[in-house]
């Protein structure tokens, strides 16, 4: 089974280095840090301008990377080589570049650090490929966080820094910053840098909503959450608005997790449906969010019936499979347009 990130975390603090790391999952915050934590421990200054490689997906082949990754290093005791954007590497849906990727798992070499860097997607678990990283290299996914899990994130993010935070304070940052953990962790420490240091003897500084609005404001990129209360509102101006954003920069908005996401919100729709007469509290628990957003919901399934919420479904399984180029060559801002009319529609 793939390793949790805090579990690789743990060991390379602890100077632990593996031969071959592949990160993989859609929350791209644990696979950064990892990647970072390698790039920036796992040699010396001094020894990284003949030891310390970057490739990026999109410019190598699979024989490239591992040509390189067979090297030895050069005056260290080791050489460290990261794949970058390793989803976009040409060929590696083919057969042959997966089988050189298995050979050498299972042969890594003793003196080199691998790591990919394989964002928004993973590797299906019962692969060969997938089988022989898990059993011979370390192979993680990196999940998402569920909504209900983000305030207990932020807490311990902050826990960590020695400040407090209020309920409503986390609810005003989830709202507005949305669950993508490297866009919440930027925001904090853009927050802290402004809120000042505590005293490393007094207790812990609590970090209110208002101080939130006043370093963080409202003035913020959209992300996938704006887009999925813009469609929850029926609101097709700035449904469009959001979209047109995002295909104006789609390295940045891949279309794969939004879609995602919209499916994971319609889908708490049809539970709402079947439990309307629960409380707030026991809807917060089916639904998986935060009481404070259970209301949000509550105004959703008045815009979209049943039969609605189950067309939305089937128009995200179809955007879906154009994202994945099935039948399709959409790009990802026509896949989203596409999909906004059917559901607004």
């Amino acid at each position: 089974m793939p390793k949790k990130p805090e579990e690789i975390l743990k060991d390379l603090r602890a100077g632990k280095f593996s031969p071959f790391y592949f990160l993989m999952g859609d929350e791209s915050f644990y696979i950064d840090q990892i990647a970072d934590y390698i790039e920036e421990n796992a040699l010396e200054q001094s020894e990284r301008s003949f030891n310390q490689t970057v490739l990026y997906g999109k410019d190598v082949q699979m024989k490239d990377i591992l040509a390189r990754a067979k090297q030895f290093p050069v005056m260290a005791m080791r050489q460290v080589v990261i794949v970058k954007e390793a989803q976009e590497i040409a060929d590696f849906g083919k057969e042959a570049a997966k089988t050189q990727l298995q050979n050498y798992a299972e042969n890594a070499v003793p003196t080199t650090v691998l790591v990919f860097l394989y964002k928004h997607k993973k590797l299906a678990l019962n692969t060969k490929l997938a089988k022989a990283i898990d059993k011979h290299a370390i192979l993680v996914e990196s999940k998402s966080l569920y909504e209900n899990q983000i305030p207990a994130w932020i807490g311990n993010y902050l826990q960590q820094k020695k400040y407090r935070i209020t309920p409503d304070a986390t609810a005003w940052l989830t709202e507005n910053v949305g669950l993508e953990l490297s866009r919440l962790s930027n925001e904090l420490d853009k927050l802290l840098l402004n809120f000042g240091k505590t005293d490393a003897s007094s207790q812990p500084s609590q970090i209110t909503t208002e101080l939130v609005k006043k370093y963080i404001g409202t003035t913020k990129e959209y992300n996938v959450f704006d887009l999925q209360r813009a469609i929850a509102q029926r609101n097709g101006l700035k449904t469009h608005k959001i979209i047109n954003t995002f295909a104006a920069n789609p390295k940045d908005h891949p279309v794969i997790p939004i879609i995602s996401s919209l499916f994971g919100y319609f889908c708490k729709l049809i539970l709402l449906h079947k439990h309307k007469e629960k409380s707030n509290n026991e809807l917060a628990g089916i639904l998986k969010v935060s009481p404070y957003f259970v209301k949000d919901y509550r105004e959703a399934v008045k815009k979209y019936n049943i039969p609605k919420v189950l067309f939305v479904l089937n128009a995200l399984r179809i955007a879906d499979a154009q994202s994945k180029g099935i039948n399709s060559s959409a790009k990802d801002g026509e896949i989203l347009r596409e999909l906004a009319v059917r559901i607004l529609g």
